[in-house]
């Protein structure tokens, strides 16, 4: 594959927008998705958004705005006070000069003008910064509020690494815009309205130079805005693939190592790198030459400005006050427009990435619960499937008609091929997914109509990829139930097998994890695993690959823990080691999302079919 191609099929990997997901759908557990960035679509819908989040600041935006007021209005006085200054004291049209004392005292007045500007410019300063920044607190706030309402469907098909450039590099650019671009527009468009009135005031003829260079600079600063928002979006999208890439090679770096990728993970890094720094290098020169394009411009202003004016001096008796004041504001007129120009990128980096943390903020959440949606107190653990159909995507069904029954204490064991189903049947007993056809319910009741926080607080399941929170190991384990105490945790700990590793760590149950658990084992990862949802009073277990981790040896020690653990709860047992499922209840042997046998392990074993097949190895499991 060459490279053109290799970076097409890495940008649809990592660059992949909430967007796209959702109108692709929702795909399924640990499959690859195509992913591909997104550009600003609504900008005004945006910037509307946006504001909405100063609202609540009214006041504190119209102190700031009233200062940015009083400066440009103290900058323009300051200015033009220069004309009666150098017309009595300096260059005097009649011939009489001013006395130095008179020189001096007003000199200091315009001093004192200015630094009433200076003042107003420093408390808007901190008045913008504190509602940027509180801005950005409720920005986040419901970025990550958002986030615990979305579906798990969402986190398979969207890129962690992505999601978190969403949390840092989107969300700093839109505080940069709050902090400083939003003042810098307003202080410009007044200085450009207040300057303007001044130049009139002063010399309509030279005012009517300046203006017939307007057209050409706001044709030019348009030309490159443009550009600037096209490239802009276009290096947000690369950053979040960058982000993506480097977050899951990291996580992986184990399974790089083993299998020798490093070498390619470089090469296909340096190809995001590559496209990142083309994207970034075409939005910044659009952004940076802004300002040059401006400042030349405004140059050639000045120039001309400056002749005509001398002109007007010589032929006209145009006071030479009135011409070093008429130049300063050429130049202060050109200043604002060159400021709100080389904001434009600013505006437009803060847009795009405004946008992509709304587009996480208005991806569909979970469905709410029904209005009558009920609480099972106590809930037992019947749990029935009645033809259920499900698939990832409508076009294809991964569950076809299936049917099954649990009751309190039974152990539900699932086998089969690997994509046969099985773990997406527990994901729909925790409704993780809604199923398209048939019905599950939970001791009679439809689980729709049962209220999800309820559901999932009495389905505890131990995964085969373990996770780890950072804190202490009892704080881990008392993840499973938060109001256990420590005596429980420690019972819990017991019931898993899991003492015995913990009481020679350093500290205890003290001890704090880090990175994931990365100080301990695989191991000991799922032991800690196990005993989070031994400590959890729900009357649901699901156990997936749950003992995978686990030497055999370790496996033994902790049968009859596990098995204290499953005494009086409905237990869904998924596993590939067919040892560790003899003694269920009923185990379902699944085949491309059927269940083509039922029965004990005996009973399996006498029909000499597909679980025969795979326990005794007479055919390998797939």
């Amino acid at each position: 594959m060459d490279d053109n191609k290799r970076m097409e099929s890495l940008k649809r990997r990592y660059a992949r927008t909430p967007a796209s997901a959702r109108r692709r759908g929702p795909m399924g557990p640990g499959r690859n998705s195509q992913r591909k960035g997104g550009t600003p679509k609504d900008s005004k819908e945006t910037i509307r958004r946006l504001m909405s989040y100063l609202r609540v600041y009214k006041i504190h935006m119209a102190a700031a705005f009233i200062c940015i007021i009083v400066n440009t209005l103290a900058t323009l006085a300051g200015s033009y006070m220069l004309r009666p200054i150098i017309n009595r004291f300096i260059a005097p049209v009649d011939g009489s000069r001013g006395s130095v004392s008179g020189l001096a005292a007003s000199l200091g007045i315009m001093a004192v003008v200015y630094l009433v500007g200076v003042t107003a410019n420093y408390a808007q300063s901190r008045v913008m910064l504190t509602v940027a920044q509180n801005a950005l607190q409720k920005i986040r706030d419901d970025l990550f509020v958002k986030m615990q309402k979305l579906p798990v469907s969402f986190y398979d098909t969207n890129n962690s690494g992505d999601l978190m450039s969403r949390f840092t590099n989107d969300v700093d650019t839109i505080g940069q815009m709050l902090s400083s671009t939003l003042v810098q527009l307003f202080s410009g468009t007044l200085s450009i309205i207040g300057t303007l009135s001044l130049m009139i005031y002063t010399n309509i003829w030279l005012t009517l130079v300046t203006l017939i260079m307007i057209p050409l600079m706001m044709k030019a600063g348009g030309f490159v805005a443009r550009r600037s928002q096209k490239y802009f979006s276009a290096q947000q999208s690369a950053l979040g693939a960058v982000n993506g890439y480097i977050e899951e090679t990291i996580s992986g770096q184990k399974v790089l190592k083993v299998f020798n990728h490093e070498e390619i993970a470089e090469e296909e890094f340096d190809l995001l790198n590559q496209d990142l720094k083309n994207n970034m290098v075409k939005a910044q020169f659009f952004g940076g030459v802004m300002g040059p394009v401006m400042g030349n411009l405004s140059q050639l202003n000045y120039t001309l400005t400056a002749c005509i004016g001398g002109l007007l001096c010589v032929l006209r008796g145009f006071d030479v006050g009135g011409l070093t004041v008429f130049l300063n504001f050429s130049r202060q007129f050109s200043r604002p427009i060159n400021e709100i120009s080389t904001q434009v990128s600013n505006v437009f980096s803060a847009l795009a990435g405004a946008e992509r943390v709304f587009a996480v903020m208005d991806a569909e959440p979970e469905p709410a619960d029904d209005e009558d949606a009920v609480e099972l107190n106590p809930m037992k653990g019947y749990v029935e499937l009645k033809d259920v159909c499900f698939g990832y995507t409508p076009d294809k069904m991964i569950l076809k008609n299936v049917s099954l029954y649990a009751k309190p204490g039974q152990k539900i064991a699932f086998v089969g091929s690997t994509g046969a189903g099985k773990t997406t049947i527990t994901n729909l007993i925790n409704r993780f997914y809604d199923i398209q056809s048939g019905e599950i319910t939970i001791d009679g009741v439809n689980i729709r109509n049962i209220k999800q926080s309820f559901l999932r607080q009495n389905v505890a399941m131990v995964l085969q990829d373990t996770h780890l929170f950072t804190g202490t190991v009892m704080e881990n384990i008392r993840y499973g139930r938060m109001d256990a105490t420590d005596e429980e945790v420690i019972q819990a700990a017991k019931t898993a097998s899991a003492y015995s590793f913990i009481k020679h760590l350093p500290h205890g149950f003290d001890t704090v994890l880090e990175g994931d658990g990365s100080n301990l084992s695989q191991g000991q990862r799922q032991l800690l695993n196990i005993a989070r949802a031994a400590i959890s009073k729900a009357p649901i277990l699901i156990l997936d690959e749950a003992t995978s981790s686990v030497d055999t040896r370790t496996e033994k020690h902790i049968e009859h823990g596990m098995d204290r653990l499953m005494a009086d709860r409905t237990t869904f047992i998924i596993a590939h080691r067919l040892s560790t499922v003899r003694n269920a209840n009923a185990i379902m042997v699944l085949e491309d999302g059927e269940i083509i046998e039922r029965g004990d392990h005996d009973e399996l074993l006498e029909q000499k079919g597909r679980y025969y097949e795979l326990y005794t190895g007479v055919k390998e499991l797939d």
